[in-house]
């Protein structure tokens, strides 16, 4: 049942720049050294929300998995099969694949904060302490 496995072609920002066009974005890929996280991204086109989270996404891998991700990012209106065949309802949505348990995270992604939780990439309580 791995079909969706092999999406279309990824597409990412280049560092410090924006396009027009995802097709002309180039995929990113990192170096396969401790855990590896792969990532898929899905936006609809170069909307300003979705600018912010390719640039926030990006910046997380860059900043925090270091070279261990593989981020793949996917126009909603370009690949409408694929967003069908992971069932998105609503962009952007991150997707972790690997490693494991599969998390997805809808909306905003500019509180990085709140993406690094849900990458399990930090606990709840790292981000502010809100004991009751």
């Amino acid at each position: 049942m791995t079909e969706k496995e092999t999406p279309g072609e990824p597409v990412a920002q280049r560092p410090g720049e924006l396009t027009d066009d995802l097709e002309d974005l180039g995929p990113v890929a990192c170096d396969e050294q401790g855990a590896h996280f792969v990532l898929i991204l899905y936006v609809a086109s170069l909307t300003p929300r979705s600018v912010t989270a390719i640039q926030s996404v990006k910046s997380i891998c860059e900043t925090h998995l270091q070279g261990q991700c593989e981020l793949e990012i996917i126009d909603i209106y370009e690949h409408p099969s694929l967003a069908k065949g992971e069932q998105i309802v609503a962009a952007p949505t991150l997707i972790k694949k690997l490693p494991l348990p599969l998390r997805r995270l809808i909306g905003d992604m500019a509180d990085q904060q709140r993406v690094l939780v849900g990458l399990d990439l930090r606990a709840k309580g790292d981000a502010s302490d809100s004991r009751r």
